[in-house]
């Protein structure tokens, strides 16, 4: 089940709103006193409907979720009651060695055979299907030992609260990464206010457009030239497909995370921003700090900063952070090479771009390198096959058989709107809409939430129709991160 589905939309989050209403005033009623607000009701209906969401898809794996929840549970209980360091450590080291054991075996058990299957070693390669979403809950699960550890949150008291954050719907297959410090307190202290709960709804409404209207319809023109037209790519097309696939992938991506903030919002959790426009970058450090925001501060914080950071060896950090970066994204060698890739660029930022190069260029043509080194990576990511990656490069690069053909010129006039409004919505044109509506009212707050309000109210209603319409009969409808 995804969000962009209709049954999702029509029948499991109606459902979903009419019980988690229902729990709220159980909780109100019967449950809660005049000195404390419990969400006893309210995080069982989560957790149930969580469980549902996940096993829809896969209900074998559920358990799996349910083994790996107990084992961090236990850690964390264990890890709290200590006050030996020594004892502390080693249930922390026994934890992330259970996390990344569950990853490894089954996101990378498949792909270190096949190396060794290549090196000669006559062995067989493991079948073993992908979890959903493993990536992002094993993280979760990190952070959460990690912070319980460090003291900066206490460990939890019951299974179910920590299979809430771990389970949570939202954000399960998919993101972003919510660190445990983040929501610790909301689990079993949270209210939703009216103005959360238009917020929350604006937001998600938002990610869906994102979504449905943009990511959807870019698909089409990158599979056409990425996928279908590989083998006679022209270098026109090369630069269409991938460019269609840069906005995709971020539409896609950002439209999901939209659409899992504004439902932790809607019942009263607050997860931080994943995206802030990183097309509109100078580097690609700058880049980074705007891409997957949750994914890079687990790094920084979870493995670059205890490597040693800025302190020792930090050009050694900064590759295993990129080569481990590579490696979360899939188990391939071209996600190897894109992780490693950046991580060069990286150094090359640190050492030499940033103190002797960038203060002496504009800013017109740091962001036309940034967009470059960004066309290359996105190939690499694109192709898991080393031929037809060979054949884009080649291409990207002004050595296909064609340079222009009448199906790139196509590509572009038929889908002229489309390319501009993704073009702009990659953006900040929100923020500069706020701005000249404030200054147009001259003060006036009361015509300026009135124009504010009539706005979203009417960008809503025609997201949700255009949505809708194009949800019907869709047959392209995947979420790109949901196998991460």
């Amino acid at each position: 089940m995804v969000f962009s589905d209709l049954f999702f939309l029509f029948v499991f989050i109606p459902a979903f709103a009419l019980c988690y209403l229902l729990a709220t005033f159980i909780d109100k009623k019967y449950l809660s006193d005049n000195l404390k607000q419990v969400n006893t009701c309210k995080n069982w209906t989560l957790v149930v409907y969580s469980l549902i969401f996940y096993a829809w898809g896969e209900p074998v794996y559920v358990f799996l979720m349910l083994f790996s929840v107990l084992v961090n549970f236990l850690v964390g209980r264990f890890i709290d009651s200590q006050q030996d360091e020594k004892k502390r450590k080693t249930a922390l080291v026994i934890g992330l060695v259970c996390n990344i054991s569950i990853i490894a075996i089954f996101k990378y058990l498949g792909f270190l055979a096949q190396i060794l299957i290549d090196l000669g070693i006559p062995i067989s390669r493991p079948n073993i299907a992908l979890p959903i979403g493993i990536s992002f809950y094993t993280f979760q699960a990190i952070s959460y030992i990690m912070d319980v550890y460090r003291r900066v949150s206490p460990a939890q008291k019951r299974y179910r609260d920590l299979l809430l954050y771990i389970s949570m719907f939202p954000q399960l297959i998919a993101g972003p990464i919510v660190r445990y410090e983040t929501i610790a307190s909301e689990i079993n202290n949270r209210h939703v206010t009216a103005q959360d709960f238009a917020d929350g709804s604006f937001r998600f409404l938002v990610g869906l457009g994102k979504k449905v209207i943009m990511a959807n319809q870019l698909s089409i023109i990158s599979s056409q030239f990425l996928s279908d037209g590989i083998n006679s790519m022209s270098t026109s097309g090369a630069w269409i497909g991938c460019a269609a696939f840069m906005l995709q992938i971020y539409f896609d991506f950002s439209g999901y995370s939209d659409m899992a903030i504004g439902m932790g919002r809607c019942m009263g959790f607050h997860f931080k921003e994943n995206f802030n426009h990183p097309y509109c970058c100078e580097t690609i450090t700058d880049y980074w700090r705007r891409w997957h925001i949750s994914l890079g501060s687990f790094f920084r914080d979870y493995v670059y900063i205890p490597m040693g950071g800025n302190r020792r060896h930090q050009a050694l950090n900064i590759g295993v952070v990129w080569a481990l970066t590579g490696l979360w994204h899939g188990a391939s060698w071209n996600f190897v090479i894109w992780g490693l890739y950046f991580g060069v660029i990286v150094l090359f930022e640190k050492y030499i771009l940033l103190p002797y190069i960038k203060p002496k260029t504009p800013k017109f043509l740091l962001h036309i390198y940034s967009l470059m080194v960004l066309f290359v990576a996105k190939g690499t990511f694109y192709f898991v096959d080393f031929g037809e990656l060979k054949i884009f490069l080649t291409s990207l690069f002004g050595f296909a058989d064609v340079k222009f053909d009448f199906i790139s010129q196509a590509a572009i006039f038929d889908h002229f709107w489309l390319w501009v409004v993704a073009i702009l919505f990659c953006m900040p044109i929100r923020e500069q809409a706020c701005k000249l509506t404030t200054r147009f009212c001259n003060g006036n707050v009361a015509i300026e939430q009135n124009i504010f309000t009539v706005a979203r109210i009417v960008t809503a209603v025609v997201i949700l129709v255009l949505s809708v319409a194009l949800l019907v009969g869709a047959t392209n409808n995947p979420f790109l991160y949901t196998r991460f």
